[in-house]
């Protein structure tokens, strides 16, 4: 991977926002990605400088229409927290700063509505910027590498899968305001990128802790899972698996990659050992944590550089972005809205178009 001085070209981005998540986990990425970091705005004067100063910014601003108006950028990074009502800010300044001639790449959630996508949809058509939304779930490493499988002839069509994930969901009641729920969209992302949009969903949940447990139909045909695992305790947060036909891939962790291959016949009740031929064992990806690689790096590992490298490619190359554009977030607000709008034990058929 090149390093950002390697690059021959770069764009020349602008970032609203200096918040804690940007400073861990968007701004390093610069370091690896072909962006030149030209101005860095944030309605705190101190910190905008602040950032300019720490990741070599040329200029500071505390209000990001002057920052639009004066800089000739190619993109703007936005990472915002979220208005008094506790909805995304982000569709306003996209648009903003779609009709100021960026590219724009927002944080998730998006948005607080399909309806918002739509709007930023419509602007990109008439302005012909890109938008990349930064779900990470879909630049994760392993998550590209059980796209590479499931997508092997020999594993099969994906037919099922099961999803845990760490989340209360409110009740019913609440999920209308948007500051009690908004997390579907890690679960979600994850699950549309590596099995296509959702068709329908019934769920029930747990009066006490929020748990949810959640049947899926994908558009593709395949069931799954989703476990929203609300009221567990510590260790791992997460778990993926997707069944094909006759072998199945399993994610722990994040990080730690199975994949269950088909396995020779063997004669039920006449085998004496456990251990298959090797043609047929499972393959295993974890990474070490010992040398200085990028790859044992959280922001690779969360997919962070990925996403942020992605976005400047298209940029450069002037073509939309394979996943995370606002065609895949508007798929993945369908559930937000699904949960939001309908109660436990009815079957939802997710809208298409």
């Amino acid at each position: 991977m090149l390093f950002n001085w390697e690059h021959r070209r770069r764009i020349r981005a602008g970032f609203i926002g200096a918040g804690g998540h940007s400073f861990r986990n968007i701004y390093p990425c610069f370091q690896y990605t072909p962006v030149e970091l030209v101005a860095v705005c944030d309605h705190h004067p101190e910190k905008a400088s602040a950032y300019a100063r720490l990741f070599g910014a040329e200029r500071w601003y505390d209000d990001h229409r002057e920052m639009l108006a004066k800089e000739q950028l190619d993109a703007v990074f936005i990472s915002v927290n979220f208005d008094e009502q506790g909805r995304p800010r982000y569709p306003l300044l996209a648009i903003e700063a779609m009709q100021a001639g960026c590219h724009v790449w927002i944080e998730k959630p998006p948005a607080s509505s399909t309806t918002e996508i739509r709007q930023m949809q419509a602007v990109s058509e008439q302005t012909g910027k890109v938008v990349l939304v930064g779900f990470k779930k879909c630049f994760m490493p392993s998550h590209d590498k059980v796209k590479q499988i499931i997508a092997r002839p020999e594993f099969g069509e994906a037919t099922s899968s099961y999803y845990r994930y760490p989340l209360s969901l409110p009740t019913l009641a609440e999920r209308h305001d948007p500051r009690r729920f908004r997390d579907i969209v890690h679960p979600a992302s994850a699950l549309h990128y590596l099995l296509g949009p959702l068709a329908s969903l019934t769920y029930e949940q747990h009066d006490v802790t929020g748990g949810v447990a959640a049947t899926l139909r994908f558009r593709s045909g395949a069931i799954g899972v989703l476990h929203l695992t609300a009221g567990q305790g510590g260790g791992p947060l997460e778990r993926l698996e997707i069944i094909g036909n006759g072998a199945n891939v399993v994610v722990d962790n994040d990080i730690r990659v199975i994949y269950y291959r088909k396995r020779p016949a063997e004669e039920y009740g006449r085998t004496p050992d456990y251990y298959s031929a090797d043609e047929g064992a499972a393959l295993y990806w974890e990474p070490e944590f010992s040398l200085g690689q990028l790859y044992n790096k959280a922001l690779f590992l969360q997919g962070y550089v990925q996403q942020v490298d992605h976005f400047a490619q298209c940029v450069l190359e002037n073509r939309a972005p394979a996943r995370g554009g606002l065609g895949d977030a508007l798929e993945i607000m369908k559930w937000h809205e699904a949960f939001v709008e309908n109660p436990p034990g009815v079957k939802i058929d997710i809208p298409i178009g």
